[in-house]
């Protein structure tokens, strides 16, 4: 009770001086109801002015983060102002908060200069006690300024409460309602109401420091007073024009004269208007005038002869109307439109003949290259059959071989009987021999001709080099030293293999053959030098080279059997076949039922519906040259463009793959006929196999046997209902059914039948519909 009696005559002083002016009563109600807040205030003053040069350290724009003493003091204050406040002047700071309320009522008519002044704003942050210093127009709301601390704090308006003096502030109460001045101070508290999910958290600071809006300085008023005066900062927003001034030439500070600092002065109104629109705007008229041009005519008369040789007699003429005007210009028009017609139907007979005489040219042009790739085709299979090479080669002259017997078999049977149909069929059989045995002299002078080229060839992939791609596309090569190696023997494998060399250069050979043996000590080497020996001791005693011919043929055989040895030649061992392991030589071995031999899985050539192994390579080849004599030239080409054409779609395509020559022969002969599906060619190097629908994979039920050409026009179709007869899609999609009965039964092939049996449903639901729809008709 005595606090309360002893603040009632200054609660009665205030409301006196409220009238009056509130400055006094505020700074009265400042010094009686905090008492020992001035040693905190001058405090922090101090810290704004005098510790100017930390803040700009911190970089913290309008905040000043208190030390250990400002902490102990703000949370004084702030337990006098929520507990002493609270407690014991409720009622009197509530009647003096409605005088002060009534009073800015009756200020609300101020100027709007009034209202737009802004006046410096204390924010302490509670519980972490941090003091934000910021200017705000006195006439914005408390909300506007919870707004911005929200987005700053990172938690929701509504949780934020502030409190000036105690009692809590509405967010439509503005600056000036609760008090607060132009350019005056106000400190207020602001704190969370869910402090445990959204506490408020000390704002961090910034790196880059910026001047506040408004800074505090204190000035000494008198020897022993001082004042702080709050100065509000204003900001430029165009660049400052250099008006004078000087450069320090060490430092390269600029210094303007102080009268570019500074606002102009106002020139003294004299009472004359100076400036007035009608001096400054440009009036512009616009008249149009004629100028004179006086002209006169001179005609003939009584002392005066002018000449009419140049006059001209004009007449009047029929009156044109409109009618015939419009008349004659269709007229015109029509004759436009017939030459010109006539001019466009010329170009477009020219452009016909011209396409007409560049088809006919391509059809002659076409003509004349089938001709003459038949023509090459027969010269290489006519040189082919002189001089047969290869295994292919040999096919051929077997098929040739049977060809002409039977030929020769059906003329004496139509012509000859009896004893003389025998006596001509034993003389045919007696020429069948002769040929045979010439057929098997060519084979063996291939054989050896192509053992000699394949172990020469053999010899250069073991001295190649190393190479490899760079990142530019060029290749690089190097050499090791094995490869050094097997091209150094290769050299010297070269140099003996040579015929009708010179004595001399032969024995420099044998030398050089010899030192490069005598490297390694084994019974091979021994074995080498020993010949070495011989035919030079021979050549010394003048032994001809015919009888010689075994002896080289030997040392060449033992000299090739050293270079394969990866121990005399290390680079061979990465092209040999025959693995160094003997072990690994039992994995993938079958019996060959013909030449009762084991042989590795490479020399079985297995179908895809052949449930055995059955016979080796060389066992089907001798029992085709015996008995049927066919050549398989023709399906190799066709399985070699089709596997060629599968794998430029780049889909993945497997069936092309796994499909065998024998599976491809019984597709063409059995299902297909021999002969194309559109034009029944029978030429099978003119035939090839396509996808009968390009968007799948090529497989025996999706495929179709055509020409070359036909085969390219096939490809760019891109409906095949629309461009074929429904006749002839029901005979190809009868050939399928065909093809798919029989290779479902071979299992590797079986498993790739589902992935079109989708397909195939739905285009013979297709394709059936319009047949019923006829067939009921």
């Amino acid at each position: 009770q005595t606090s309360v009696e002893g603040q009632e005559p200054a609660l009665e002083e205030q409301e006196q001086t409220s009238v009056e002016g509130q400055e006094p009563a505020l700074e009265e109600q400042e010094q009686t109801s905090v008492e020992g807040q001035e040693p905190a205030l001058e405090q922090e003053n101090d810290l704004a002015v005098g510790n100017q040069e930390e803040l700009l350290g911190k970089g913290e724009q309008g905040v000043s983060e208190p030390t250990a003493p400002l902490t102990e003091i703000t949370e004084e204050f702030s337990q006098i102002t929520t507990e002493t406040f609270a407690n014991l002047l409720a009622a009197e700071i509530y009647n003096v908060g409605t005088k002060k309320l009534e009073s800015l009522a009756s200020e609300r008519s101020l100027p709007e200069v009034m209202t737009n002044a802004t006046a410096t704003v204390k924010i302490m942050l509670v519980p972490d006690i941090q003091m934000i210093t910021m200017a705000f127009n006195i006439d914005q709301t408390v909300g506007k300024l919870k707004q911005c601390f929200a987005s700053q704090l990172k938690v929701p308006q509504d949780v934020l409460q502030v409190v000036f003096q105690g009692r809590l502030i509405e967010d439509s109460k503005t600056l000036m309602d609760i008090g607060v001045r132009p350019h005056g101070t106000i400190q207020i508290e602001m704190f969370s109401l869910d402090s445990v999910q959204y506490p408020i958290k000390a704002i961090k600071l910034q790196q880059d420091y910026n001047m506040p809006d408004v800074i505090t300085v204190r000035v000494q008023t008198d020897s022993d007073t001082f004042q702080d005066v709050a100065v509000e900062i204003e900001r430029p927003t165009y660049r400052k024009p250099f008006l004078g001034g000087f450069k320090h030439s060490v430092t390269g500070v600029e210094f303007h004269n102080a009268g570019s600092q500074t606002v102009p002065k106002k020139r003294h109104d004299k009472g004359i208007k100076v400036f007035c629109r009608e001096t400054q705007t440009v009036v512009e008229k616009n008249k149009r005038q004629q100028t004179r041009n006086t002209t006169s005519t001179q005609m003939t008369k009584i002392g005066l002869y002018v000449s009419n040789i140049t006059d001209k007699l004009i007449e009047p003429r029929t009156y044109l109307t409109a009618e015939d005007y419009h008349k004659h210009r269709l007229n015109a028009v029509i004759v436009l439109q017939t030459y010109f017609r006539r001019w466009h139907a010329i170009n477009v007979v020219q452009k016909l003949r011209e396409e007409k005489r560049l088809r006919l040219e391509w059809e002659a042009q076409e003509e004349l290259r089938k001709k003459r790739e038949k023509e090459e085709r027969l010269r290489r299979e006519h040189e082919r059959r002189l001089n047969p090479k290869t295994k292919e080669d040999f096919e051929l002259l077997y098929h040739a071989l049977e060809l002409w017997r039977q030929e020769e078999i059906e003329r004496i049977n139509s012509s000859l009987a009896g004893a003389e149909r025998k006596a001509a069929l034993c003389a045919l059989l007696e020429q069948e021999t002769q040929l045979i045995a010439s057929i098997g002299r060519h084979k063996l002078n291939a054989d050896e001709e192509n053992q000699q080229k394949a172990t020469l060839f053999f010899l250069d992939k073991c001295s190649e080099p190393k190479r490899w791609k760079a990142y530019d596309g060029k290749i690089t090569e190097m050499d090791t030293r094995f490869t050094l190696r097997a091209k150094e023997l290769l050299e010297i494998y070269r140099s003996i293999s040579m015929k009708d060399l010179p004595k001399d250069e032969r024995l420099d050979v044998l030398l050089t053959l010899k030192l490069t043996v005598k490297e390694h000590e084994c019974k091979l080497t021994h074995e080498i030098v020993e010949l070495i020996d011989r035919e030079a001791d021979l050549m010394m005693r003048g032994v001809k080279e015919c009888n010689l011919e075994g002896l080289r043929k030997r040392i060449c055989t033992l000299f090739l059997q050293y270079i394969k040895t990866p121990i005399f030649n290390p680079e061979v061992a990465r092209v040999l076949k025959v693995p160094p392991d003997p072990l690994k030589l039992y994995k993938n071995v079958y019996f060959c039922q013909g030449c009762k031999c084991y042989l590795p899985s490479t020399e079985f050539s297995v179908p895809a519906n052949s449930r055995t192994v059955g016979r080796c390579r060389c066992c089907c080849k001798l029992d085709n040259e015996a008995r049927r004599r066919e050549a398989f030239l023709k399906y190799k080409l066709m399985l070699k463009n089709l596997r060629k054409s599968e794998a430029d779609y780049q889909d993945d395509a497997k069936i092309a793959y796994v499909v065998q020559q024998k599976d491809l022969q019984y597709m063409v002969e059995n299902i297909w006929g021999c002969q194309s599906a559109l034009s029944a060619w029978d030429d099978l190097y003119d035939l090839v196999m396509v996808r009968w629908d390009k968007h799948y994979e090529w497989s025996p039920w999706n495929t179709v046997l055509l020409t070359k050409d036909e085969a390219k026009a096939h490809l760019k179709l891109h409906n095949l209902q629309e461009e074929y007869e429904m006749v002839f899609i029901h005979k190809i999609k009868h050939k399928h059914i065909l093809a798919k009965n029989y290779f479902s039964q071979i299992p590797e092939i079986a498993s790739f039948l589902h992935k079109g049996d989708d397909q195939a449903l739905a285009n013979e639901l297709l394709i059936t519909k319009p047949i019923l729809a006829g067939s009921k008709a």
